[in-house]
């Protein structure tokens, strides 16, 4: 069911939620108020769709060209992250009923919770390392209660995230081929 939880570790949880936006459950209509959620929700996927085709380009290319290895391993685990994210938010709405107290049924017969493109995206690894009060004497946020580490994601998310890190710390390897 939504928000149930297994505790693997004090640190690390499964923890089930069902994620409608993007990164830590953002939608466009939050940033865009005037746009209806639903159609930020068909915007969002279709732009995933968009964007996992140039993924998979920039992946055929830089195969092709036999670029670094470390520009390659970090592109397919941004294309096989993005491909799993789009499959939940493209079919997941017309294949499981809802999970609001109760356990979600696979191809129910009155159909799913939502239409094609409008599925929600499923988080489960959660890794409240610290649970606490801050110090006082940090500014704005002393004395509050903080949970470091709080965002609930997928290994979908682990991949895209990792794939970044990636290119981000081995920058000068990874394109080291295609400067030369």
């Amino acid at each position: 069911m939504l928000h149930d939880s297994v505790a693997v570790f004090s640190w690390f949880k499964i923890y089930f939620i069902e994620n409608e936006g993007m990164a830590w459950g953002t939608r466009i209509s939050d940033i865009l108020p005037f746009i209806s959620d639903r159609t930020a929700k068909t915007f969002l996927t279709l732009f995933r769709i968009v964007a996992i085709f140039g993924i998979g380009y920039w992946l055929y290319s830089v195969t092709k060209k036999q670029s670094s290895r470390i520009l390659t391993v970090a592109i397919a685990l941004i294309f096989a992250g993005a491909l799993g994210n789009i499959i939940d938010s493209v079919f997941y709405g017309v294949l499981f009923e809802d999970s609001y107290n109760q356990v979600a049924g696979f191809l129910p017969k009155e159909g799913g919770y939502d239409s094609l493109l409008h599925g929600k995206v499923v988080d489960m690894l959660y890794f409240p390392m610290y649970k606490g009060y801050l110090p006082e004497w940090i500014p704005k946020y002393g004395g509050k209660f903080f949970t470091f580490f709080e965002p609930v994601f997928n290994i979908a998310d682990m991949a895209i995230s990792t794939g970044f890190m990636m290119l981000i710390v081995f920058n000068k390897r990874a394109f080291a081929k295609d400067i030369n």
